[in-house]
């Protein structure tokens, strides 16, 4: 699936020919520069790994310059893999917003942000249990039974519970492509994409 890697701005609002007010978000996507390209021959698979947004050189090891060296750029903060490419490739091509179009369709990946710890009425939606007007104290955002007694005597996999929530990889599927800003480099697409502002995104066709 082709795609290029690219960063989240932030959220802003389109109107539409009717007057309806979109939500929308505003993503930087490129130049990505093609800094590998790998064959069945001589990898096993076929895929180009394009690198995205400038390192400092201080913060390069020598194997990262002298692999970046090759493509003739910079070493490179986020580097993924891209199978099944459309377009033919070669060593150092730099890649633009403009490899998507006005009205398509794109699958937008990143980080979602991470919340910490939280209860089951944040992390899962739950209602919260009692009513306080029967004497309850200090239960009204508890989860509250989680299992039987005797039978099964234990609590099955998967139970919604108090945890960790956020800070996973997650992918919104089919956000429309509102409209492409090649001097800028900047895409806006329908609807929210995860991670905060400024975190890497991967958009794919």
């Amino acid at each position: 699936m082709s795609g290029l890697i690219g960063k989240k701005i932030g959220m802003t609002s389109l109107f539409d020919k009717i007057g309806k007010n979109i939500p929308c978000t505003v993503i930087e996507l490129g130049p990505c520069i093609v800094s590998q390209i790998k064959t069945k021959e001589k990898d096993g698979y076929n895929s180009y790994q394009l690198s995205y947004h400038d390192k400092s050189d201080k913060h390069s090891v020598k194997s990262e310059k002298g692999h970046f060296k090759k493509a003739n750029t910079f070493p490179k903060k986020k580097i993924i893999e891209f199978k099944d490419f459309e377009e033919d490739l070669k060593l150092g091509d730099s890649l633009t917003v403009n490899h998507f179009v006005e009205g398509e369709f794109v699958d937008v990946s990143g980080v979602s942000k991470g919340k910490g710890f939280q209860g089951v009425v944040k992390r899962h939606g739950f209602a919260g249990v009692g009513q306080s007007t029967h004497g309850q104290h200090n239960r009204l955002r508890a989860p509250g039974s989680i299992g039987a007694a005797s039978y099964p005597a234990r609590v099955f996999k998967g139970m919604k519970m108090a945890g960790q929530m956020g800070n996973k990889k997650v992918k919104i599927q089919n956000l429309k492509v509102l409209k492409v800003i090649p001097e800028k480099n900047l895409i806006v697409v329908k609807g929210a994409v995860p991670g905060h502002n400024n975190s890497f995104v991967i958009v794919q066709k």
